[in-house]
């Protein structure tokens, strides 16, 4: 399933109409936020990563190992990215800002950016969920505020000697809002490549359906491409979807894959039997081994879900419009059990998933 999306890459040629040649901070780095800064400081970019105090520390004292999939393996060493947990030093001479903290602290980031930011400063969000833009907007009036959309998953661990390895563990390519011009443009950079997309709140609704799996794989334990192997899950996969899909169509919302088979079919190729899902979903398998949700990082890590961001949102919407999600409603009660629990993933079968909704 290859990425089949309608946005243009812009011409290396076009001239930027926005201020971009300044400094890029990425607020909240995470595994994602350090993947993409670490790519764009390898292609040359003034980067300051704004993170908590003992990850700003480690890539102080090591820098940042990028390692992908797709071959990439390359050091960043510590004088070729700034990281920070003050966010006065981050943010103070950005051009771009790029947010990448989880849904829950958007609010407050969003503060941080207002007080130590420049005004002229563009805001690229590139969180799950589909609120975020709308949080960033009311918190930064002054600012340019885009959204943008990371199809792909990172994977942190440290390296040997100590070093925070960032692995790239499944394809995509981000998208941003095609307005305004030129940000697509410099955030282009080899192994973290961007493209302009017109309508970036379908783009958004499209990959939360897709983001369905996190929680699957967060209940599982289970490698991506393992899961995604077995028809049992790919069967409850499907039905959140299904479940998801009526609300959108109820709610007349637009939603849009990045990949090239419309997202109303999805459903039916996760349905096939394994031979022939192995065949014709050969792309979505296109997995690192090591490739877990960050559902299951956070878990693991005794954090807080975006479970209320993603399958949250498509409950809210079937209460509007009364339509009944038993799977949902048992998935997201799985997770949160999961959540008060703080011992990582509980491992279920998916035999554990279907009893439960049978039993709600």
């Amino acid at each position: 399933m290859q990425l089949g999306h309608n946005a243009k890459r812009e011409s290396r040629g076009q001239s930027m109409q926005v201020g971009l040649t300044g400094s890029i901070a990425v607020a909240g780095a995470g595994s994602i936020g350090c993947y993409v800064g670490g790519c764009l400081a390898l292609a040359g970019k003034k980067v300051t990563l704004l993170a908590r105090p003992r990850l700003a520390e480690r890539v102080q004292d090591r820098g940042l190992m990028l390692t992908g999939f797709d071959g990439l393996r390359a050091h960043l060493p510590a004088t070729g990215i700034a990281a920070t947990a003050d966010p006065a030093e981050a943010l103070a001479q950005a051009a771009l800002v790029l947010v990448t903290v989880k849904s829950r602290d958007t609010e407050a980031m969003a503060r941080l950016i207002a007080v130590h930011a420049p005004p002229n400063a563009t805001v690229v969000s590139l969180q799950n969920g589909v609120r975020n833009v709308e949080t960033l907007r009311l918190g930064l009036p002054r600012h340019r505020v885009m959204a943008g959309m990371v199809p792909f998953n990172v994977v942190q661990s440290l390296d040997e000697g100590g070093t925070l390895r960032m692995h790239r563990a499944t394809r995509g390519t981000i998208l941003v809002a095609r307005e305004p011009a030129g940000v697509a443009q410099a955030l282009d950079v080899p192994h973290a490549p961007v493209v302009a997309h017109a309508d970036m709140q379908a783009v958004q609704w499209g990959k939360l359906l897709l983001n369905l799996n996190n929680a699957l794989n967060a209940l599982s334990g289970l490698p991506l491409a393992e899961q995604l192997a077995m028809r049992p899950w790919r069967l409850l996969l499907a039905a959140q979807m299904q479940e998801a899909l009526a609300c959108l169509s109820a709610a007349k919302i637009a939603a849009r894959g990045t990949e090239g088979v419309p997202l109303r079919l999805v459903p039916h190729i996760l349905r096939l039997p394994n031979a022939l899902f192995l065949v014709i979903a050969r792309g979505m398998l296109a997995i690192d081994p090591s490739a877990r949700s960050s559902m299951w990082e956070d878990l693991t890590r005794q954090r807080p879900t975006e479970i209320d961001v993603l399958q949250g949102e498509i409950l809210n919407l079937a209460e509007r419009h009364q339509i009944r999600m038993p799977v949902t409603r048992a998935i997201v009660t799985a997770v949160k059990q999961a959540e008060a629990a703080g011992a990582g993933s509980p491992g279920f079968a998916p035999e554990a998933i279907r009893s439960a909704v049978k039993a709600a």
